[in-house]
């Protein structure tokens, strides 16, 4: 192909889609690359192949693979924190009460440990770049784009105002009950208990979610 008529092409492509359709096509095929593959299967030249269009393509959108990488993590966060928010939604009763608060709590586990188990390859992605997320900022979003750690936060938070969890303990709290879950993640996971049978990894589950239910009451 001479260069004016991969020129031509180019300019072909930018006509026929939206902005930022290429941008968010190449998020899209890395996020499909990452769940079968994980991070180390989100390669730009295969992301391009899949949005049809030229690799260097990709450049007007991303300096370099790494540039990609942190964009599906970013999205692979973002599944995990509505598949978060889904789970707290289906949870009865009003803000406050004790029983419901503990049940949103559950849920929230329940979530995390869920998508690890079903989704390992977008639970490796989200955590493959992790100066990319500002873990440690409030977010005061709500819903389906809250952050994990934030919707973590809001329902202890809720916990305390329920008077379940004593405020003079609310302090950093959800960092223990994050290592935990996310440990237990890593071990039924990639780590020496992945070959558990799902009965027995089931039970762990519960297990260690009563653990932290029971540890902050």
């Amino acid at each position: 192909m001479t260069a004016s008529s991969a020129g031509e092409t180019q300019q072909a492509e930018r006509r026929r889609r939206p902005r930022g359709a290429v941008r968010d096509g190449l998020v899209a095929a890395g996020l499909e690359l990452a769940r079968t593959g994980g991070p180390d299967a989100v390669v730009l030249r295969e992301a391009t192949r899949m949005v049809g269009v030229v690799p260097n393509a990709a450049y007007r959108h991303f300096a370099d693979r790494d540039e990609l990488l942190s964009a599906v993590c970013t999205a692979a966060m973002g599944e995990l924190a509505a598949r978060m928010a889904v789970g707290v939604a289906r949870v009865g009763g009003k803000r406050g009460d004790p029983g419901a608060a503990l049940l949103r709590l559950n849920a929230i586990g329940t979530a995390y440990l869920g998508f690890a188990h079903e989704e390992p390859g977008w639970f490796a992605t989200a955590f493959a770049v992790p100066q990319n997320h500002a873990y440690g900022a409030p977010d005061d979003g709500t819903g389906q784009d809250r952050s994990p750690l934030g919707q973590l936060r809001a329902v202890l938070d809720e916990l305390v105002d329920a008077r379940v969890l004593q405020r003079q303990r609310r302090d950093d709290i959800e960092y223990p009950i994050w290592s935990t879950v996310h440990g237990l993640a890593v071990l039924t996971g990639q780590g020496p208990l992945r070959d558990l049978p799902d009965a027995t990894r089931h039970h762990l589950e519960q297990l260690t979610l009563s653990f932290i239910g029971e540890g902050l009451t």
